[in-house]
């Protein structure tokens, strides 16, 4: 019987194979009347049949399982029970009869001292926090996963410790947290995928497509999807096999692709009704069944009346014709009264979904603009930084002529500070949800221009030499709000990061129908990893300047954006201890 337990609980072998063996093993049980391998094999039949999506044979098996630990009066066999009865009425969305079987499994789980008890509460207190995530209560949810996570880190328990973690992820793709999710669930699935578990896998994978699609990255919310529908047609996992076809034909179904989301929504139809219809399917069997052996008993019966024999073969066909045309009606009403639900919760979903979508727009620019104004105003700041230092040495010095100087610098520099300000508060009037394109012609000297005298105070107290060489007649064809606040971030970054007696270089030429805008300096360079992930990741990178001047990279972020908007392109040159060169490719006016 050992043999039998360590195939049937293999999580390496399908479950088709596992299925075989613990029947061998629960057949051999029953033959011995031996009530401890009854248990078992109950308990694994149990496991096993709700993996494959066969609920009732599932539930049965639990219940044997379950009379077995009493008579036994085993506490952690019968807490071990009532968690696998919540994990089956959770799946049949009985959530009442759920949590009560999660409850009273914990209860009896707690009384127990041993590493054995320690891995049978910490898998219940996972369920349950599962349960409550379905319910949408997130903050319950996690309490549990925490406590769960706990007791398994303690006992050692990789596998726990992975489905935790990816249970964890869920709730925060809920939340809409994506990042930290899709960090969790593909942690969890790389564990998971080392066991060869692998019907989590094909659970996160879905939640994963759905993160991607939520990004606009259908592509990879697709190949997720794929992969979903793969490890779950290899494992036959019905579940999983009807909801990655459902993924797969809404994405294709965002993608235009009519025919392959057809497709994918026929396979979730077939899976969808073949799952729900098996219990109708179970009890036309059985009442086959009841026919068989009525008709047997007619047949021994006929030795005694023949008259007899016919009409209780003629009663019982009779029943079976008016029950069979009970099912199929009563099926065919609920199909009717389930589509009709349905086209009434997409259109209300679809409703849903614009409005949320349309407030998350609203949210993002917000946060956006806010962010330029804060990342914008440091550029002045430090040149009053700059400024201050420049002040220092002229009082140390008593020079009251460089110092009267100073104060119209000084001056200069807040009036350039206001025109800033300005133009960004009457930015932020003109926005109605979108970050504002509006093309025009643009002198790119005059800009440039005004970025000389808006860091001069900033480049004087480093003694840097800020120089310009920009073509009298290099014209744009962009948003001018937004040229101002890429070449604003790059010059800024550019004094930042180049150290005391440095030099940055700002200059145009055209080429072809771009104008490209060199912002160049001598400063500490980054190395080439470093280049790549500034350009293909959409992340911060904290650093600091050589005067100790922090950022988090949002000024590249908001480079980045801008230049995409204006249909232009970005490139990095950099070598460490020599500098850094940023070209802006921006459209070229034509006339």
């Amino acid at each position: 019987m050992e043999i039998f337990e360590e195939l049937f609980k293999n999580a390496t072998l399908s479950p088709e194979v596992r299925l075989k063996y613990a029947k061998a093993a629960y057949d051999k049980a029953t033959t011995l009347e031996n009530s401890r391998w009854l248990f078992k094999t109950n308990l694994q039949l149990g496991h096993i049949y709700k993996k494959t999506g066969d609920l009732e044979k599932s539930f049965s098996h639990y219940i044997q399982g379950l009379r077995e630990a009493e008579k036994q009066g085993d506490n952690k066999r019968i807490a071990l029970i009532y968690s696998s009865l919540g994990t089956l009425y959770r799946v049949s969305e009985d959530y009442d009869k759920a949590i009560k079987h999660y409850k009273l499994g914990i209860n009896y789980l707690r009384k127990g001292k041993t590493k054995s008890d320690s891995t049978n509460l910490a898998k219940s207190l996972m369920n349950t926090g599962e349960f409550y995530r379905i319910l949408g209560k997130y903050d319950s949810a996690n309490l549990y996963f925490e406590e769960s996570a706990i007791i398994f880190q303690q006992i050692d328990y990789l596998m726990g410790t992975a489905y935790t973690i990816g249970n964890m992820g869920l709730v925060h793709a809920q939340k809409g947290e994506h990042q930290i999710a899709k960090i969790k669930m593909d942690s969890a699935s790389a564990i998971l995928e080392k066991l060869e578990d692998f019907y989590p896998i094909a659970v996160y994978d879905t939640y994963l497509a759905d993160i991607y699609k939520e990004n606009n990255d259908l592509e990879r919310a697709i190949e997720y999807a794929k992969h979903s529908l793969k490890i779950a047609e290899e494992n036959s996992l019905k579940e999983q096999i009807r909801d990655a076809n459902l993924k797969l034909s809404e994405l294709y179904e965002a993608q235009n692709e009519f025919q392959k989301a057809y497709f994918h929504q026929s396979q979730y139809l077939i899976y969808r009704d073949s799952i729900n219809s098996e219990e109708k399917i179970r009890e036309i069997a059985d009442l086959r069944t009841e026919y068989e052996v009525n008709k047997r008993e007619a047949e021994i019966a006929l030795l005694k009346s023949e008259k007899r024999t016919q009409y209780i073969i003629f009663i019982s066909m009779a029943v079976i014709i008016v029950l069979l045309g009970l099912v199929s009606f009563l099926y065919y009403r609920n199909s009717r009264k389930r589509h009709t639900l349905n086209l009434i919760l997409k259109e209300r979903k679809e409703e849903a979904e614009a409005q949320r979508d349309q407030l998350e727009a609203i949210n993002e620019t917000r946060e956006k603009f806010l962010s330029i104004i804060a990342h914008d105003l440091m550029g002045p700041v430090n040149s009053f930084k700059g400024l201050s230092t420049i002040m220092k040495m002229s009082i140390d010095n008593q020079d009251l002529k460089d110092l009267n100087n100073i104060h119209k610098v000084f001056d200069k520099s807040i009036s350039n500070l206001s025109s800033l300000l300005s133009n960004l508060l009457d930015w932020s009037v003109t926005q109605q949800g979108n970050i504002p394109y509006h093309p025009e012609k643009i002198e790119l000297k005059l800009i440039v221009n005004e970025l000389e005298d808006l860091f001069f105070n900033m480049a004087e107290g480093k003694q840097i030499k800020l120089r310009t060489t920009v073509p009298d007649q290099a014209y744009l064809w962009a948003d001018v709000n937004s040229v101002k606040t890429i070449l604003r971030n790059l010059v800024s970054n550019a004094l930042k990061f180049t150290d005391n007696k440095g030099q940055v270089n700002v200059m145009a030429e055209e080429q072809n129908k771009f104008v490209r805008i060199k912002v160049q300096d001598s400063g500490i360079g980054m190395p080439k990893h470093k280049v790549d992930l500034l350009l293909n990741e959409d992340n911060f990178q904290i650093s600091q300047g050589t005067k100790g001047e922090k950022g988090v990279g949002l000024g590249l972020q908001l480079v980045k954006e801008f230049v995409k908007i204006n249909k232009g392109k970005i490139e990095i040159e950099s070598e460490i201890d020599k500098g850094t060169t940023f070209h802006i490719y921006l459209p070229k006016y034509e006339k």
